[in-house]
């Protein structure tokens, strides 16, 4: 854990966050502004190495991190995350679900173990991370969740069948946790990222395939990580107050066609 005075513009002063998936791409990008908005974030991966890294960044721009190895498909990970990051900063006020996988297979060529697998990292971690978040939220005396779904969850897409059933469990679970829980102060939003241009990003490797999938785009290019964090930043702030069990898509138009 590291703390400092840095930069930003304090809108998450006096909260603490944790950032699943936090170790790369979007959830990197998360993790980064969230500290540059003052907030003390708890960078939570799979991959401690990576979750290091990041918590390393922050402390180099002068913010608070602290780094937590978890695997969301598991309880005692995701109850030990919350407890740590507790532990470290004495609250929990917000929980960003980006933790995701992705594969590619329809419903004849997917095998059931790949099946599960992306259901268990993408649905059954948020159920999770949520399931143990909320109580130290109401502690709190209130917060806010982000999960990260996508476009696939209205558009279907036509590589995987899993990743889009996934993402609209995501935001099918999201709404109903935001009608349960927003009598308690607590909000539940999705951001919907359309292609985001990280490393992870497999496909975009081959430039006939990143050319393709750039023309199907209004805005003429794929989104960044950076732009997904600034609006998981608004919904994540006070400045979204009155917003809960919505759908904050961010695709560069894909979808208004």
């Amino acid at each position: 854990m590291s703390a400092a005075k840095g930069e930003g513009s304090a809108r998450l002063q006096g909260k603490t966050a944790i950032v699943t998936g936090g170790g790369a791409g979007i959830g990197r990008a998360i993790s980064i502004l969230f500290a540059r908005e003052k907030a003390r974030v708890a960078v939570a991966d799979i991959d401690l190495g990576a979750a290091q890294a990041t918590a390393a960044e922050i402390a180099q721009i002068g913010g608070c991190a602290l780094a937590l190895q978890a695997d969301v498909r598991t309880a005692s990970d995701v109850q030990r995350m919350v407890r740590e990051t507790v532990a470290a900063f004495g609250r929990l006020d917000i929980l960003v679900n980006n933790a995701g996988v992705g594969t590619d297979g329809d419903v004849v060529q997917l095998p059931e173990e790949e099946w599960r697998r992306i259901l268990d990292v993408n649905l059954t971690g948020v159920f999770l991370c949520c399931k143990y978040a909320i109580p130290q939220m109401k502690r709190s005396g209130g917060g806010s969740i982000v999960n990260i779904a996508s476009i696939a969850a209205r558009v279907g897409g036509s590589v995987s069948c899993v990743y889009p059933a996934s993402k609209a469990g995501v935001v099918a679970l999201s709404r109903n946790t935001a009608l349960k829980f927003a009598a308690e102060g607590i909000r539940v939003n999705c951001v919907c990222p359309g292609h985001v241009d990280t490393a992870l990003t497999y496909t975009l490797k081959d430039p006939r395939v990143r050319e393709a999938l750039i023309s199907r785009y209004p805005a003429g290019r794929l989104g960044t990580a950076e732009e997904i964090a600034a609006a998981v930043l608004f919904l994540a702030s006070d400045e979204a107050s009155f917003i809960t069990g919505s759908e904050l898509i961010v695709d560069g138009g894909y979808t208004a066609q």
